[in-house]
């Protein structure tokens, strides 16, 4: 990958759709983690550091490292930064519902659509666009929760594979205590991207690429690659049950 080409590339992309929006700038939900500090990065790079707002929004389970990590990295870029504590905001709208925390994936859902409000009452009150964070990876393996943080107007870095975004971190002297942190989305204490997905990213990349890019024959591409068949056929299900996130709800066309 040329980095400095693809950083060319993404940063006008960035300066078009923002201005094309009539907007004033962006707001981006900064993690801690690599993906968002990218899209940070290339935001700042495209807009100036003044046009960028990022929004931490920890909860109980967030890490403190996350936390601080993060601040740290938008002092370092120089733009404004808030920290806005949800558990308050979840814990309201479980007990108005009379739901609870047992199911971690309803509630790690819960919790990444209350901070898509958040973001997005910023981002209408400023008159900017929200920049999402996804990578291809995460993406194409439905990885991301339907209108949390899946829900954005931008996606800067959504085709490169994680392993691209790696790469261009490094490229972008992206901290090493956030270019080389265990992939996470954060949403309960241990949560490890890989371990959920069940896979390597760098393995997962590989296979991306054959069947999604090159369009490899399932069979082909276990051979190509040195893995298993059921491997790769099993990252094809996903690709093919995540499909209606990747689009807006189909409608029921009426012909009489």
């Amino acid at each position: 990958m040329d980095a400095e080409k693809t950083q060319e590339i993404i940063t006008g992309f960035i300066k078009r759709k923002v201005s094309e929006a009539n907007a004033s700038g962006v707001v981006i939900g900064l993690s801690g983690g690599i993906d968002s500090a990218v899209t940070a990065k290339l935001c700042a790079n495209a807009l100036g550091n003044d046009c960028v707002l990022a929004l931490i929004m920890p909860t109980g389970v967030t890490s403190e490292n996350d936390v601080s990590d993060a601040v740290n990295y938008a002092k370092e870029l120089e733009i404004d930064c808030r920290i806005i504590n949800i558990s308050k905001i979840l814990d309201s709208f479980l007990n108005e519902i009379k739901g609870d925390k047992k199911n971690k994936t309803a509630y790690g859902n819960i919790m990444a659509r209350n901070r898509l409000c958040v973001i997005y009452y910023l981002a209408n009150s400023l008159n900017r666009l929200v920049a999402g964070t996804g990578n291809k990876s995460e993406i194409l393996c439905g990885y991301f929760t339907k209108f949390g943080d899946g829900g954005c107007d931008i996606l800067p870095i959504g085709d490169l594979y994680k392993t691209r975004v790696r790469e261009l971190a490094e490229y972008l002297k992206i901290p090493d205590e956030i270019r080389k942190k265990v992939p996470s989305a954060g949403l309960w204490q241990g949560q490890s991207d890989e371990d959920e997905l069940g896979i390597s990213y760098e393995l997962l990349d590989r296979i991306l690429a054959e069947v999604v890019d090159k369009k490899t024959e399932t069979s082909k591409a276990a051979t190509k690659l040195n893995t298993g068949k059921d491997e790769v056929k099993r990252i094809g299900k996903k690709i093919g049950d995540s499909d209606h996130k990747r689009h807006t709800p189909e409608i029921c066309r009426i012909k009489q």
